[in-house]
């Protein structure tokens, strides 16, 4: 299998002892492309960083996640614009709203939702915004709300790591957004609802991603001593997705490679 993983933290801590070697399983494992999450001030240069490192092989985000909002200042909204003038950067974003952990409060997490939704409608490229890598998590009313503000602006954008309800998927279906599914399928705990959904997204909306180091796949055999998610576990996420979606684990791979390539204009 050829795999794009659109959503890897491999800036986390985690990773700092041994990121080559985990490259290096990702590559092994068929994963030829990675998009690399930046998701504050801190990490979205990172990310940038570790892009420019691997050109062809990792490319970046760059935004403000809105556990981190509150940093979000005119300083701030001028490094995420500097940060996409750089080709590797492919996405604004991770960003949107968090009503589970309220983290920043929430005035101040659509404040820095809305500063970043106009900086992929400034730059748009011959009439095309570009993508946005969306997170919404108990606050799809305001979420929605706030992107219907800009309809009629904005690109392609991918709902990163779904994990909401019937009623959620198909208001991002009826948008033409691309959904992310990750490991959080395979957690019986929480995840038993998302089985018979991903049978409703369209194969040309489907992406996956892993979230590393978070969301390591439950039924994944055997597990790392560590418990630490990575790239190279994504060929488990891709056969449990297929499966759940009665298709060849194969078909389901080409599909979302062919997907991630499109969203993000990665080279084939």
């Amino acid at each position: 299998m050829h795999l794009v993983d659109i959503g890897a933290n491999l800036t986390h801590d985690s990773f700092d002892r041994d990121r080559d070697a985990v490259l290096d399983r990702a590559r092994q494992a068929g994963v030829l492309q990675m998009v690399v999450t930046g998701a504050s001030r801190e990490h979205s240069p990172q990310a940038l960083q570790l892009a420019q490192a691997h050109p062809g092989f990792l490319y970046a985000t760059a935004g403000v996640h809105p556990h981190h909002a509150s940093e979000y200042t005119d300083e701030c909204d001028a490094e995420m614009r500097a940060l996409h003038a750089h080709p590797e950067v492919v996405a604004v974003g991770e960003c949107g709203l968090d009503y589970f952990r309220d983290f920043s409060p929430r005035p101040a997490q659509r404040k820095a939702f809305e500063r970043q939704l106009r900086i992929a409608v400034d730059l748009a490229v011959d009439g095309m915004a570009k993508p946005l890598f969306l997170h919404q998590r108990d606050a799809h009313g305001d979420f929605m709300a706030m992107m219907r503000e800009f309809d009629g602006r904005l690109g392609p954008a991918v709902v990163h790591c779904f994990t909401g309800t019937r009623e959620e998927l198909f208001d991002y279906l009826d948008q033409d957004w691309y959904v992310g599914i990750t490991g959080w399928l395979c957690d019986e705990r929480r995840g038993a609802h998302l089985r018979e959904l991903v049978r409703h997204i369209p194969a040309e909306r489907l992406l996956v991603e892993t979230d590393a180091p978070y969301l390591l796949p439950r039924t994944l055999k055997p597990m790392p001593r560590d418990r630490r998610n990575e790239p190279a576990f994504l060929p488990h996420i891709v056969g449990e997705l297929a499966r759940d979606r009665s298709q060849d684990t194969a078909t389901v791979a080409a599909q979302t490679t062919a997907n991630a390539r499109t969203f993000f204009r990665l080279p084939g």
